[in-house]
């Protein structure tokens, strides 16, 4: 019988604009193993985005200067961005809040309070899915690079 694979540690931002509820999340996810970094608002998620693209972003849908509607809608339409998962977490439970994630481009939704088993299960499975797309984009590159290097008319060394 083989191992179980270790679980992929990822990069994940956590965006809210309330500190209790972004410590309660990373202690949750403290014990995972991940590298954890804080925004407090929509304006400030975007930056840390631009500076350091994580491998997921949590992401409330409550703050100011922008909301969490807004920034995944801006980080979708990013092309350096579009890629990373984002999985609302907020207080809002209403179906139409849920179907206004999904349009915005949310990859998932949790409502709080948030369970720890839920958030670790969800953020596992979103970084599997991130990681996965990064091997592939890497592997089509690399295809397509041995591809062009013995197209006919090029010189191969």
């Amino acid at each position: 019988m083989t191992a179980p694979e270790p679980a992929r540690q990822g990069r994940i931002l956590i965006a809210d604009d309330n500190q209790q509820n972004r410590e309660l999340l990373e202690a949750y996810l403290a014990d995972e193993g991940h590298e954890i970094r804080m925004a407090v608002d929509g304006q400030d998620t975007l930056d840390k985005m631009r500076e350091d693209l994580p491998d997921l972003v949590l992401l409330d849908i409550m703050m100011p200067r922008l909301s969490g509607y807004e920034v995944c809608q801006q980080i979708k339409r990013d092309d350096a961005m579009r890629d990373v998962p984002v999985l609302m977490v907020t207080a809002l439970k209403e179906m139409g809040d849920i179907e206004k994630a999904v349009a915005a481009g949310a990859d998932d939704f949790l409502t709080k309070p948030v369970h720890r088993l839920e958030l670790t299960t969800r953020v596992r499975s979103l970084l599997r899915v991130r990681h996965l797309k990064t091997e592939r984009d890497r592997l089509l590159a690399y295809v397509a690079e041995v591809e062009a290097a013995h197209a006919p008319g090029t010189r191969s060394e």
